[in-house]
């Protein structure tokens, strides 16, 4: 029986995550999944793990590895429509989680729908307020440009049969796929329901190389767009004091000031050497990307859902 839809985890060293992540899966309202772990190369416990818990094993060369490859070899072995795409260090909040990321396909012109993410307890302060800004608390079926994220998404598998994922950028592989499908009428959705924890501990050299990573691949992506010094300097300070404000209202100014500051300047300068090293950008992505949003401006809160999210054991 064709299952109701693959899931397509990239993985690396995650024998700390994966489990959780395979739990919530196994506990979700839509059973009847097939799991793919993509691995690359993992030296540790997490392709054990995984086999242990019914996942499907591919493997992928470290030196041949890219986001794009990684995904376009997990894709090749899925057999559903839909192929939901998860991140090896995401988990999700609620059992509805895979229910309400395929819900959005219903519409035939859908070919990408994307979900919510917060940060873990452990996560820096200002990951946190990117997710707040990049995620919000309302879906949007379709949204007006092409941002989205694959830690957390689903695709329409018929599409990338037609388009693979682009393998030669060094990130954004997303971005650039969704792109893709707007330039082809094809529509992107947000799905805020469909929540997950992304455990994003990375260190202070991490933060930088992340950034420069997805500055050179926007750079490859829209090779008519710049970011120069000053907007460096001023997205830093826009985003940094943005943070800063959010820290005072929440009491935790002088635990978390100096982190933000630090969080912010790696966040911008690996942007800026990211496109030092490698048309018009509409200002609705721009905003997506780079522009904190005013915290007193946010909207409503989402209404409390009615489902128990899942317990999980650590």
């Amino acid at each position: 029986m064709r299952p109701a839809c693959s899931i397509i985890i990239r993985a690396f060293n995650e024998e700390k995550h994966i489990g959780r992540l395979l739990d919530g899966i196994s506990q979700q309202t839509l059973r009847n999944v097939q799991v793919i772990l993509v691995d690359s190369g993992s030296t540790d416990g997490t392709v054990t793990i995984a086999q242990g818990k019914g996942a499907e094993i591919v493997r992928i060369d470290p030196r041949e590895f890219t986001f794009g490859r990684s995904l376009n070899i997990g894709m090749a072995k899925a057999k559903a429509d839909i192929a939901v795409i998860a991140s090896a260090h995401v988990y999700p909040v609620y059992p509805d989680w895979i229910e309400k990321l395929l819900a959005p396909f219903s519409d035939p012109s859908i070919a990408l729908v994307y979900g919510k993410q917060r940060g873990a307890a452990s996560s820096h302060f200002s990951e946190k307020q990117i997710f707040t800004h990049w995620y919000g608390d309302h879906s949007a079926i379709p949204q007006p440009h092409p941002f989205c994220n694959n830690a957390n998404a689903a695709v329409r598998h018929s599409l990338w049969e037609k388009r693979p994922y682009d393998e030669n950028l060094p990130g954004l592989e997303d971005l650039e796929w969704a792109q893709w499908a707007m330039d082809h009428q094809h529509k992107i959705a947000y799905a805020a329901e469909a929540e997950v924890i992304h455990v994003h501990n990375e260190s202070w050299r991490g933060i930088h190389n992340r950034y420069l990573r997805e500055g050179m691949a926007f750079k490859l992506i829209y090779p008519q767009e710049h970011f120069n010094r000053s907007d460096q300097l001023r997205l830093f300070w826009q985003n940094a004091l943005s943070d800063l404000r959010q820290s005072i209202h929440e009491r935790i100014f002088l635990k978390e000031s100096a982190k933000i500051l630090r969080f912010r300047w790696l966040q911008f300068l690996g942007t800026y050497r990211g496109y030092k090293r490698s048309g018009p950008l509409t200002w609705q992505l721009r905003q997506s990307f780079y522009y904190p949003r005013n915290h007193m401006s946010r909207g409503p809160h989402a209404a409390p859902r009615g489902i128990d999210p899942i317990e999980y054991s650590d």
